[in-house]
């Protein structure tokens, strides 16, 4: 099977990380997010995936010049300016010659829900179009996806007020969509797949919902991104607790590194305490100096000695 997994996106949320590279180059557990991704669709039988591709696309190429990562065959798609969810997947598709049932995946999910068995619901239901679904805890903050019996999408209802939701259940980023959805999404424009093309599908039924509490994260917020890197934490005593630390990364006597990400090349000086924050590729925290509150350092960022950030961030360096 084929996919279109969508990295165009600037990863605002993200900055100062993504000032310098795309989000899904980041690493997650000291493997880039969408090595990551791609490994997760080849253990559910994708061979070719075409990156739908916008902001910095050489990082991709330039990474994967075999046109090969995680076992499956890269297609690049790249933008000349944003289409949008469903104006990307059109895009993306008609460069790689798409004409077969494919999946679409959100390049900053992750993920462990089983494609297969949401590609075989797909198929079992007679489906155009199936979204994959998971629970949150708090529906609210959300657009959430209303179904019957038998996983039909009724409604789509966004941001329902607290207690009023009629499902917990969202839009998960993962989707089966038939070659006929393409036709529906006009070219050249920007269209959301999830505001325009979905809800024009309800009424004709052939729309499906396939939930899973399998584990997710949109590792698009600083704090999403921490908690898909703590997952694969180790600790190093006594400087190190439970935190990922990059290659070639010094931690000076004294030093402290807590429930963090320090990227490769990352120096922490002497006493310095990092607590719950990112830093990026090369960056410098001075002696003494304290990071908490989730700051994050964009790539060779400087931090000064005894300097006290708390929920601060700091741009990339030269």
């Amino acid at each position: 099977m084929k996919a279109v997994v969508l990295v165009g996106g600037e990863g605002t949320r993200l900055r100062p990380l993504t000032l310098t590279v795309p989000k899904q180059m980041l690493p997650v557990g000291g493997r880039p997010m969408i090595e990551r991704v791609l490994a997760w669709l080849a253990g559910h039988s994708v061979t070719e995936a075409v990156l739908s591709l916008g902001y910095r696309p050489d990082a991709f190429s330039k990474a994967y010049p075999e046109g090969e990562c995680a076992g499956v065959k890269l297609g690049y798609a790249v933008e000349d300016s944003p289409l949008d969810t469903a104006g990307a997947i059109r895009f993306a598709a008609s460069e790689g010659g798409v004409d077969e049932t494919f999946l679409v995946v959100n390049g900053d999910v992750l993920t462990s829900l089983d494609v297969t068995a949401l590609v075989d619901f797909h198929r079992d239901r007679g489906a155009e179009a199936t979204i994959a679904l998971t629970p949150v805890d708090d529906p609210s903050r959300y657009g959430v996806v209303e179904t019957d019996d038998d996983g039909r999408v009724l409604a789509f209802v966004e941001k329902p007020p607290p207690g009023e939701a009629p499902t917990n259940l969202i839009n998960a980023g993962t989707y089966v969509l038939e070659p006929s959805v393409l036709s529906r999404i006009p070219p050249g424009r920007r269209v959301s797949i999830e505001r325009e093309t979905f809800p024009a599908l309800v009424g004709g039924g052939r729309l499906f919902a396939w939930p899973s509490s399998a584990p997710w994260v949109d590792a698009g917020t600083p704090a999403a991104f921490l908690q898909a890197n703590l997952a694969y934490a180790a600790d190093s005593p006594p400087s190190v607790v439970r935190s990922v630390i990059g290659e070639d990364v010094t931690v000076e006597a004294g030093a402290t590194v807590v429930e963090s990400v320090v990227m490769d090349g990352a120096r922490i000086g002497a006493g310095a305490r990092v607590h719950r924050s990112i830093v990026g590729r090369r960056s410098r925290v001075g002696a003494g100096a304290r990071l908490a509150g989730l700051s994050v350092l964009g790539e060779a960022a400087v931090v000064a000695d005894g300097a006290d950030l708390d929920g601060a961030r700091v741009p990339p360096g030269p």
